[in-house]
């Protein structure tokens, strides 16, 4: 592959200096692809308006079509962190207005190009503020076909749109994972808890595997819950990218409770337990169950 820079004076950006990025990756065979470093765009799913799609400007690449607002990635950057700012620049999408759900990534070897699919919870106006945009605007997931697509987008659109009926939860019996590792947890049952919820929230802010999870995609963003019992309820960690629900009788009986819960909205459900009685329980009711190593390995 070769890298060629954009040809002079071609605008990709509103104001600011160029990125080391901002280049073209050229295949032997001749297909040019942007993003030294790759590309991320970014999936906004609303639940009332649809998917957020940028119609794209003519002198563009693919020019007149419709993709999702994205573009090249800076060096070092995270896919995620790359959507998430090409999408705030683009079209005004507001980090803390959406909720990751998963990525998908095609990786051609020379060049890759992520999606990160995100819900939005909290409803935004889109701006247009970069000059490769025509138009910003909510299709409806079933109209989205009906649009002249970007090539790329319209290749993954298909598994992209079976993916968006899926949304993944984790349920954690701490104290089942917690008695696992001969630690020493028994002499501090609130400061391993603390320990071993702070590694589950960073796993949970990394995502997970898809093929850990049995689903298509490449990585993961579940809903996570850890069940706190006895003792252990004292912790006190600072873990916001999981929901921390403290027992007041038996934590079985709490993770029963949240699985139900979790139920109308989430699927797969996937319980962390070895407890084969617990295991039993939640199985009745459509989760899946992996024991506490399934987690541990994932954590490090």
């Amino acid at each position: 592959m070769t890298i060629e820079p954009p040809a002079p004076g071609e605008p990709r950006r509103p104001h600011g200096p160029r990125d080391p990025g901002d280049a073209w990756v050229v295949a032997p065979t001749g297909e040019k692809y942007w993003g030294r470093f790759g590309a991320a765009g970014l999936l906004a799913l609303d639940p009332e308006r649809g998917v957020l799609l940028q119609h794209r400007v003519s002198w563009s690449h693919f020019g007149n079509t419709w993709a999702l607002p994205g573009g090249a990635r800076h060096e070092g950057e995270s896919a995620r962190d790359g959507a998430l700012r090409e999408s705030g620049e683009e079209a005004g999408v507001p980090a803390d207005a959406v909720s990751a759900r998963f990525e998908s990534v095609l990786d051609l070897g020379i060049w890759s190009y992520s999606t990160l699919v995100a819900d939005v919870t909290t409803p935004f106006a889109p701006v247009i503020s970069d000059p490769e945009s025509v138009a910003l605007t909510w299709v409806t997931v079933d109209d989205v076909d009906s649009l002249p697509l970007h090539p790329g987008f319209a290749a993954s659109w298909p598994a992209l749109r079976d993916a968006l009926t899926v949304r993944p939860a984790i349920v954690v019996d701490v104290a089942n994972v917690m008695g696992s590792v001969p630690d020493g947890w028994w002499k501090d049952r609130a400061g391993a808890a603390t320990r071993l919820l702070t590694r589950v929230s960073t796993l949970a802010e990394r995502g997970v595997d898809a093929d850990l999870l049995g689903l298509s995609a490449t990585r993961w963003f579940p809903s996570v819950t850890a069940v706190l019992e006895g003792q252990a309820r004292a912790a006190e960690p600072a873990v916001p990218a999981i929901d921390v629900r403290r027992a007041e009788g038996e934590g079985d009986d709490e993770i029963v409770a949240a699985v139900r819960e979790l139920a109308g909205t989430f699927r797969p459900i996937v319980v962390v337990t070895s407890d084969r009685g617990l295991a039993a329980r939640v199985e009745e009711l459509g989760a899946t169950v992996h024991g506490a190593r399934w987690l541990l390995e994932q954590l490090g």
